[in-house]
């Protein structure tokens, strides 16, 4: 059997450790081709060291001389540049796990050049849902998601009438704060927001998973990947993070999909795909844990998710603004220059006040809207 070839973008983040765990199980099965990392060097060499792979993209030329002097046979891109040639060599499976806008370009990239796109890069549909899913019809790229939510939805359509949707429901653990009264997240500190009850992700995600904004990404995201409008995305509140989503069909019936909340099984989906492969992740026992808990989110405290609704309703570059805001809220937020729920407010001011309108078909038209929304919010805070 021809080994796959695989390429990992944010090697050294949270999603790409647990894809490099799945790739020790089946050492015989891929072979690494592209990776890369912004800052972590140590890990990357030792990644390097293990995995020999074929191509390594780095943010900087003093990143470059070093890995130049550990393995000259191995060659080096950097920049934001080297990142897109890295996406653009041929691959079998390019996982995408850079996190935030940055990681669009790669998945463009990778839309052309790629059999599968293994997408944890939400943003990517978030900032140019149209103008991705179009490159990979060309390109004859297949989109995998990996976010556990919609690879969860993927998994549950495959082999169903798509036309039979009646609603998607995202399930969303709540995270630290679904039990705090609105007064008492007024004083929520960056600590605080870095608890998260269920999942163990880099801080950045963490925050948006603390105040919903992630959950907001991913009803937008949805929207983009399954052709649904926007009042047929749900949220649901389930602090377990067992059921990881649901659709319900026209019938009224819901197909769910289960498991421990582990990312490694919607990571091993999209690298077996269509196949199934071992993931490493440990058995569901609902015996053990007895109960599941649900309930509609609050709106008033998350007001990420009435804010993505607006999003979806608009038809030019709202989810560029969007995303770019929010990311220099949270900025704002980890400095301690804003409070917590000042988040959302940074953000709907920014959606209220910039022309967003035009459409979101070129990567110049989305990065014009992304840096407006930048510098917008960035007045807001200051």
């Amino acid at each position: 059997m021809r080994m796959k070839t695989i390429s990992i973008f944010g090697v050294t983040g949270s999603i790409g450790t647990s894809a490099l765990q799945i790739l020790r199980d089946h050492s015989d099965g891929f072979k690494l081709n592209v990776i890369s990392a912004h800052s972590n060097m140590d890990a990357l060499l030792q990644i390097t060291n293990e995995f020999s792979p074929e191509v390594i993209c780095v943010s900087t030329s003093e990143q470059e001389d070093i890995l130049k002097e550990n393995f000259p046979n191995i060659e080096i891109l950097t920049g934001s540049e080297g990142l897109v040639e890295g996406a653009s060599r041929e691959t079998d499976i390019c996982l995408n796990a850079i996190v935030g806008a940055a990681g669009l370009p790669i998945s463009l990239a990778a839309a052309c050049n790629a059999k599968t796109l293994a997408l944890a890069n939400k943003e990517s549909l978030v900032c140019a849902g149209q103008l991705l899913l179009s490159n990979c019809q060309k390109g004859g790229t297949q989109i995998v998601p990996v976010d556990s939510e919609h690879s969860a939805i993927f998994q549950v359509l495959e082999g169903q009438d798509r036309s039979a949707i009646h609603k998607i429901i995202l399930t969303a653990s709540g995270g630290p704060f679904r039990d705090w009264s609105y007064e008492k997240m007024q004083d929520v500190g960056l600590e605080d927001a870095l608890k998260h009850p269920n999942w163990d992700m880099g801080a950045r995600i963490t925050i948006d998973s603390a105040s919903m904004f992630n959950k907001a990404l991913e009803m937008i995201e949805a929207q983009q990947l399954f052709g649904v409008a926007s009042e047929d995305i749900d949220v649901l509140v389930h602090p377990q993070s067992i059921i990881h989503s649901l659709v319900e069909f026209t019938d009224g019936g819901q197909l769910a999909q289960l498991g421990v909340p582990d990312m490694r099984h919607a990571i091993a989906y999209a690298i077996h795909y269509p196949k199934r492969g071992k993931s490493g992740v440990d058995r569901l026992d609902l015996a053990k844990i007895g109960a599941l808990d649900f309930s509609a989110p609050d709106e008033k405290r998350f007001p990420a998710l009435r804010l993505a609704r607006e999003v979806m309703n608009g038809s030019g570059c709202e989810g560029a603004a969007f995303n770019a805001a929010k990311e220099i809220a949270l900025d704002g937020f980890m400095a301690g220059n804003i409070g917590f729920l000042q988040m959302a407010d940074i953000v709907e001011k920014v959606m209220v006040h910039g022309d967003w309108k035009s459409a979101p078909d070129s990567l110049p038209v989305i990065k014009e809207a992304d840096q407006l929304a930048r510098e917008l919010a960035r007045n807001y805070i200051n």
